[in-house]
C-alpha cells in the first residue's frame, strides 16, 4: 500500500473531500505546489484555480476561489470561501463571467474597478483551468 495522507477541502458550505491520497497539487500564492507525504509543514495563501487531489488511480479535481493551504506532513487541509468539484462546474456560465470580466477590465474607469474586474477575470479563468484538467483526465482514461 503506498504512503498516503489525510486531505481535507472545505468552503463555506462545508466539506467538499475529506479522504487518503498521495499526491496534491494547488495554486499557492507563488505558484503551483506539489505535495507528497512528509511534506514539510508549509502555509500559503491560494489563488483561484484548480486542486488535485490523487489516491491511487484515482483523481479528484477540484475548483477553489482561492483560500489558505495548511501542509502538514501527514495532513494537508485547504480552506476556500468557495470550493466545487470540477464535474458541477457550468462551462457556458464559466465563459461567459470571462468574456463579462474582460469586458469589465476593458471598460473600468477607476483602479478599484480594474481590481474588482481582475479577481473576477481570475475566478473565471480558474474554473476554466478546472474544467480543462477533468477533460484531459477523462480523455486520458477513455472516458470523455
Amino acid at each position: 500500500m503506498a504512503v498516503s495522507m489525510q486531505v481535507d477541502v472545505v468552503s463555506a458550505e462545508g466539506s467538499i473531500f475529506s479522504g487518503k491520497a498521495e499526491q496534491v497539487f494547488a495554486q499557492a500564492a507563488d505558484g503551483e505546489v506539489g505535495i507528497l507525504p512528509h511534506h514539510t509543514q508549509f502555509l500559503s495563501s491560494l489563488k483561484p484555480g484548480a486542486v488535485r487531489v490523487i489516491s491511487g488511480d484515482e483523481e479528484g479535481i477540484f475548483y477553489v476561489n482561492g483560500g489558505i493551504i495548511e501542509i502538514q506532513p501527514s495532513v494537508v487541509t485547504i480552506l476556500a470561501d468557495t470550493a466545487l468539484r470540477a464535474a458541477d462546474i457550468d462551462e457556458a456560465q464559466a465563459a461567459e463571467a470571462k468574456r463579462a470580466a474582460e469586458e469589465a477590465m476593458a471598460n473600468a474607469k477607476s483602479e478599484t474597478d480594474i481590481a474588482r474586474a481582475q479577481i473576477e477575470l481570475a475566478e473565471a479563468v480558474g474554473q476554466i483551468q478546472a474544467l480543462t484538467k477533468l477533460r484531459d483526465r477523462l480523455q486520458k482514461t477513455g472516458m470523455a
